[in-house]
């Protein structure tokens, strides 16, 4: 931890006291908390935010001298609770009694002395700001455990800015540098539900991404490929799966035209005793009450 991040932590602690000992009769310093206290604690930090924190998290952070900050939820948690929005904003509206907190410390230092002990903070101020978190994430499917094998297409969103565009490699992976500790993007698969993803930077967590399994994109693809014997039996099921009012698009490839298919006129070319949707691939699907709405496909 940083002298920096020392100093906000601990100034976050007293907030936090000083928060709680508005609405309740506790020693001033949370070093001397103990059992009923902590209890009345947890409760009015979850009235107030609705998070919680952990005995154990609490001895570690309130009663002892962490050599690490927690966790970066525990931290957002925590600064709601003395009303700032989150950690971020928490340090950024406190910066002036932190820089306060520390001249009073290097009030009558030599010149040098002030300079080596100044120095190395700056340095590694510039390093924090300055350097870039890097994500990798792998997609899984989430029933057979296994990476996914089509094109992934991810979208990264970022407040304030347009989206950024990536797709997944062959492994089922992608890469994406930024200085932000949070990483927030929306995966869509052909086959698999669309999602949107949060992971942060100091979280063990973020290097897979599981996928569940879109059932009515597979079924449409098992319609395609022609095994069925009973065509009648194949409408019927098409019927219950697509809405009335669908809006159903075929994309011809190299961007040379779109056809709009009605409901009837698509469970018919499915039905047909052809090959050539056997090479269907889903380029967009939306639902609603359990019926397909809207569909993109291309025949390749």
């Amino acid at each position: 931890m940083t002298e920096a991040q020392l100093h906000h932590f601990k100034l976050l602690k007293e907030k936090v006291a000083e928060t709680f000992l508005e609405t309740h009769h506790a020693p001033k310093h949370t070093e001397d908390w103990k059992g009923e206290t902590i209890v009345a604690f947890q409760e009015d930090l979850f009235s107030r935010t609705k998070g919680r924190i952990s005995e154990k998290s609490f001895y570690t952070y309130f009663k002892n001298q962490p050599k690490k900050l927690p966790r970066i939820d525990i931290l957002n948690i925590l600064s709601r609770y003395v009303g700032s929005e989150n950690w971020k904003d928490f340090k950024d509206g406190n910066l002036g009694l932190v820089e306060e907190t520390k001249d009073k410390k290097r009030k009558g230092f030599p010149p040098v002395l002030w300079v080596a002990i100044f120095l190395p903070i700056l340095i590694i101020f510039i390093v924090q700001v300055t350097q870039k978190n890097n994500f990798t994430f792998c997609m899984v499917d989430e029933d057979k455990n296994e990476a996914v094998s089509q094109v992934v297409d991810i979208k990264i969103l970022q407040p304030g800015q347009s989206p950024i565009y990536l797709k997944t490699n062959d492994e089922g992976c992608f890469s994406y540098k930024t200085k932000d500790e949070k990483i927030t993007f929306v995966v869509q698969s052909p086959y698999h539900k669309t999602d949107t993803i949060v992971r942060y930077s100091n979280t063990n967590d973020f290097g897979t991404v599981k996928l569940s399994v879109d059932d009515y994109a597979l079924m449409l693809k098992y319609y395609s490929s022609g095994n069925f014997m009973d065509v009648e039996k194949r409408r019927n099921q098409l019927q219950e799966l697509i809405a009335s009012d669908a809006q159903i698009y075929q994309v011809y490839p190299n961007n040379t035209g779109i056809e709009l298919y009605s409901k009837n006129d698509f469970i018919q070319k499915l039905t047909l005793p052809t090959s050539t949707l056997r090479n269907i691939q889903i380029l967009n699907k939306e639902y609603h009450n359990g019926q397909l709405v809207k569909l993109k496909f291309l025949v390749k």
